[in-house]
């Protein structure tokens, strides 16, 4: 566990960014409280061989929290959770903490083993017709979308995970579900969009298209080989693979923390 204190910077605003799998910290910035907070848990895993995207981490934020300058304040980063391997789910993402404040990980995407989505923050998409969707939390992100499966030949087709500001595309056609997007934040003072789903998986070689991750991190889908991980420090869902092949990680969280400086 990494420890830092808050330094006392001589400007209007002052900001932190937790990025590290956990963090503690002795703290205190001579602030009265933080002026924001955000955060997202770690994104869940896409699911192995014709697997579901991975839902994204739990968004959260929040003002108004008193501080002391020289207490400790716990902040947890949440991890992104592994890419279920060939034939396995996507593990859930970590939770990110501040204070009494938890972004929910990510749901794991559903896989060839077991076709249902896990819930999370946002939920993972699940694999094939028979699966079952991953739920999201209210307030913190949106739901996993369905599979599909096709005959003639048969082809199986999985859904994209849930982003924080939509919910995972449900497999149509020959296509893959699409990753739900994600929430777009300037606290940082640029513009960066985080916590996207990720894309669903299809079975190899028979004209499917893999979906595409949701914008804010989402890793995209494949119908040729193993899913892309979600992006670091964005909470993004990892995407689906295709048969035989392994899901792509979900992406880390982050904690932001902005404060004004007395």
């Amino acid at each position: 566990m990494l420890r830092t204190r808050l330094p006392a910077i001589v400007a209007a605003f002052a900001m932190l960014a937790f990025v590290g799998c956990q963090t503690d910290g002795p703290s205190g910035p001579n602030a009265s409280a933080p002026d924001a907070l955000m955060q997202y848990g770690g994104g869940g895993g896409g699911g192995g061989s014709y697997g579901g995207g991975g839902g994204a981490g739990g968004f959260r934020t929040a003002s108004g929290y008193s501080v002391t300058a020289g207490n400790t304040y716990t902040v947890t980063v949440g991890a992104g959770g592994a890419g279920g391997t060939s034939g396995g789910r996507g593990t859930s993402g970590s939770n990110s903490v501040f204070a009494t404040i938890t972004s929910t990980g990510g749901g794991g995407g559903g896989s060839s083993n077991n076709d249902d989505g896990r819930n999370g923050g946002s939920g993972g998409g699940a694999a094939r017709a028979a699966g079952s969707i991953g739920t999201g939390i209210a307030g913190q992100g949106n739901n996993g979308g369905a599979g599909r499966t096709l005959s003639t030949p048969t082809r199986y087709l999985g859904g994209g995970g849930g982003g924080a500001s939509a919910v995972g595309g449900a497999a149509s056609g020959t296509i893959c579900g699409t990753g739900g997007t994600g929430t777009t934040s300037s606290i940082t003072g640029a513009s960066v969009t985080y916590a996207g789903g990720g894309g669903g998986g299809g079975t190899s070689g028979v004209g499917l298209t893999a979906g595409t991750g949701g914008s804010g991190g989402g890793g995209a889908g494949s119908v040729s080989g193993a899913g892309t991980a979600g992006t670091v420090n964005t909470g993004g869902g990892g995407g689906g693979s295709t048969s035989g092949s392994s899901g792509g990680a979900g992406g880390s969280g982050i904690v932001i923390i902005k404060y004004t400086v007395i």
